[in-house]
């Protein structure tokens, strides 16, 4: 294990946004920040999402549960409107589709890739 501090920080204020785009489908108006990459999973763990007003992402399951925290903006998690400091833990096997009317920038933890369940 690395003991210096410095190879653990993600300085994202120095990221870009990058389109939301997996397997292929580009979700329009979803950005991502990569925050932790598990080069096991192949895949980011910790990430920053952010929602253009309107935007939305699929109906999903989570096999491995998922942690949100809203940090601007409002998402609306199925019929809950979640706004600025709350926090959402869904727990393994919970499904649900994420849409923001007026924008948002979420983190999420989510430990296993997630299942569109609709096309």
């Amino acid at each position: 294990m690395d003991t210096n501090m410095h190879a653990y920080i993600t300085p994202s204020g120095k990221q870009q946004w990058q389109p939301l785009i997996e397997k292929n489908i580009h979700y329009k108006g979803v950005f991502v920040k990569s925050l932790r990459f598990d080069a096991r999973q192949g895949r980011s763990t910790t990430i920053l999402l952010k929602f253009e007003p309107g935007a939305s992402y699929p109906y999903h399951d989570h096999p491995a549960g998922e942690e949100l925290f809203v940090l601007t903006g409002e998402a609306i998690i199925e019929e809950a409107h979640l706004k600025t400091g709350d926090y959402l833990y869904t727990p393994p096997g919970f499904r649900h589709r994420v849409q923001s009317d007026n924008g948002c920038t979420l983190l999420l933890i989510v430990p296993e890739e997630v299942v569109i369940l609709e096309k």
